[in-house]
């Protein structure tokens, strides 16, 4: 599982990067993007999100992340 951010729906708030303790998240041309080797996963930034942007990514094989 992996956390994906909709770059159509991203309003470049900043509250996601407020909440990530693991600071995956940075604003590039005024869009949230994420570091994916440095998110655990945790899904903090989510409901973080006014814009609902960010979301789990289900279909994706790859690893686990924390607590999950």
């Amino acid at each position: 599982m992996r956390i994906i951010i909709d770059q159509n729906l991203c309003c470049g708030s900043a509250e996601c990067i407020k909440v990530c303790p693991e600071k995956a998240i940075s604003l590039v041309d005024g869009k949230a993007v994420l570091d994916d080797d440095k998110c655990d996963v945790d899904g903090l930034c989510i409901s973080a999100c006014p814009k609902g942007a960010i979301e789990y990514d289900d279909d994706y094989g790859g690893g686990v992340g924390c607590g999950f």
